[in-house]
């Protein structure tokens, strides 16, 4: 049931004391392989988890879709998976664990300056619609005679986003309102280099999405993970694509005048710019950990943890491209192994992990998601 340990992350040296004290099911390694939007998450949080339990924990990423074929053929202890689907057991579950934004990420060739756009824009450019990034579209939404409004949430003393103790959402320090300047984003007349993913991918799936829910007349095929399925027409030559959010990451890096979607630590590890997303209200929001927080308050959850997300909210904060990655665990599996990814789920979703670093933009889940996810893990072996 164990796959090779390519990715097994050392125990951290410093005690940190999460558990009153050893459980019974220390001293195993848990492997888990998917989503590469969680793995950060995952990384970051591993080492204080394994301090506590004296165990550890491999996973392998690979993307969503390896995650899903992973959890149905039975191999590792778990799985990940930024998109739902239907499990081919039905003692497996899907819970949503891992809330952060995915960033539309940018490489204007050294410009600086932010990038700001409208959901219609993003639609035209993923579309193959709009192709220069001078493009008039893209020069009406950074217009300097626009006020662009930008909600501000309140933070810790380490960062951390403060979310209100009853409803669990973000609490709003306040609003920034400016117009653009002469110092803004230059915007040159050159070829959008759009990088995808080329794996079948949770990230994928969720950008669509919100595509095909917004702009049904301009994407009009079955949601999926790979983008070629779901691309209107055929992909353009300025297209290209990698694998895994470290690939297309790593790809706009070194591609000039290029732009893709991708986990937002990723996009800060790399360099590249970070696009301000317009949402129903006017706001335009960064991929943060708040922005993320309150547009997942709008979303709706059912029994087994699928969240039908709202892309038309009206909360100002909201960054419309907030999404969870589910846990996928085979509620029928016992013992000492299930007991330990039982242990590492509620650590993930914990305050403390989500905060180890909160400049990866993680978003703790909060509220009645939850309260959602609570009920799932209690079907788990304890």
């Amino acid at each position: 049931m164990k796959l090779s340990r390519s990715l097994k992350i050392a125990a951290a040296t410093a005690a940190v004391t999460l558990f009153a004290a050893q459980p019974a099911f220390a001293g195993f390694t848990i492997t888990g392989s998917g989503s590469t939007f969680a793995a950060p998450l995952i990384s970051a949080c591993a080492p204080a988890w394994q301090t506590s339990t004296g165990n550890t924990v491999s996973y392998s990423g690979g993307g969503s879709g390896t995650g899903r074929k992973n959890a149905d053929t039975g191999i590792n202890d778990f799985n990940f998976s930024d998109a739902s689907y239907t499990p081919a057991k039905a003692s497996v579950l899907h819970i949503p664990v891992v809330a952060a934004p995915v960033a539309i990420a940018y490489n204007l060739n050294g410009a600086s300056g932010q990038l700001y756009l409208s959901q219609k824009t993003l639609s035209d450019i993923f579309a193959g619609n709009v192709t220069k990034w001078n493009d008039p579209e893209i020069v009406a939404d950074n217009s300097k005679s626009v006020p662009k409004t930008t909600i501000v949430f309140k933070k810790d003393a380490k960062g951390a986003i403060v979310k209100d103790k009853k409803t669990g959402k973000p609490v709003v320090a306040g609003k920034t309102t400016s117009s653009i300047t002469s110092s803004s984003i230059t915007l040159p007349n050159q070829t959008i280099n759009v990088i995808y993913r080329a794996d079948s991918s949770g990230t994928t799936q969720n950008l669509v999405n919100m595509l095909i829910a917004q702009f049904p007349s301009t994407w009009t095929k079955a949601s999926s993970g790979a983008f070629t399925s779901v691309f209107p027409g055929t992909v353009p030559l300025s297209f290209s694509s990698a694998s895994g959010s470290a690939g297309v990451s790593a790809l706009a890096k070194s591609t000039p005048y290029s732009i893709t979607y991708v986990e937002s630590s990723y996009a800060t590890s790399n360099g590249l710019g970070k696009a301000a997303i317009k949402n129903a209200s006017g706001s335009f929001q960064l991929p943060t950990a708040g922005g993320t927080a309150s547009f997942l308050s709008s979303a709706t959850a059912s029994s087994t943890g699928v969240l039908t997300f709202n892309y038309n909210t009206t909360d100002p904060g909201a960054y419309v491209l907030g999404i969870v990655s589910y846990g996928l665990v085979d509620s029928a599996v016992n013992g000492a192994y299930a007991q330990a990814v039982t242990s590492l789920l509620k650590y993930l979703l914990s305050d403390a992990c989500v905060n180890t670093n909160p400049a990866l933009e993680y978003s703790s889940i909060s509220g009645s998601l939850l309260t959602v996810d609570k009920n799932l893990i209690a079907k788990l072996d304890q």
